[in-house]
């Protein structure tokens, strides 16, 4: 797939269920503490990441890509892309694209490592696409909008949480 030194990215498996959850809970914790509510850290919410990513990769075939990101043999990120279809893709909003990133999420430690941008090409290529960000997260803003990505003025307000606005981003 693609490596950067002692970096590797390759097609996510079940059997990495756990890490990923792990990794999506921690890396959550690690951007959004002080935005999200402490709750959204918790081991109840690891459990049903994990029991969400262990349903996910037993899907045959599996929608759309899946990759994760190690380093030194451990899991430090991931990142998954499929059909622009569901509420995780649309947000009550119809598609602008057919391809859709819902998620890449990397542990604060490999930020900088270049594995965001191999994890990014192995689930999207150069196709178009869209995907949803947390407005305020100017990393990650800026990391699509040097992928070619633009906010295209569209914005998901959570009813449960209405301080988080998410962007649509599309190339």
């Amino acid at each position: 797939m693609g490596s950067v030194n002692s970096h590797r990215v390759r097609d996510a498996v079940a059997s990495d269920a756990e890490k990923i959850a792990r990794v999506h809970v921690d890396a959550w914790r690690e951007t959004y503490s002080g935005v999200l509510e402490a709750r959204q850290f918790s081991e109840e919410v690891f459990r049903k990441r994990e029991q969400f990513w262990t349903s996910y990769l037993s899907i045959d075939p599996r929608p759309g890509r899946m990759v994760v990101a190690e380093h030194a043999g451990v899991l430090v990120g991931f990142a998954n892309s499929g059909e622009a279809r569901g509420p995780d893709a649309e947000h009550g909003f119809p598609p602008v694209r057919s391809l859709h990133l819902f998620s890449i999420y990397m542990l604060v430690g490999a930020h900088g490592s270049g594995l965001g941008q191999l994890m990014l090409d192995a689930v999207l290529g150069d196709h178009p696409a869209q995907l949803w960000v947390l407005r305020g997260n100017h990393r990650a803003i800026a990391f699509y909008q040097r992928n070619g990505f633009v906010v295209d003025g569209t914005e998901f307000i959570d009813p449960s949480e209405p301080n988080l606005v998410e962007l649509r981003m599309v190339r």
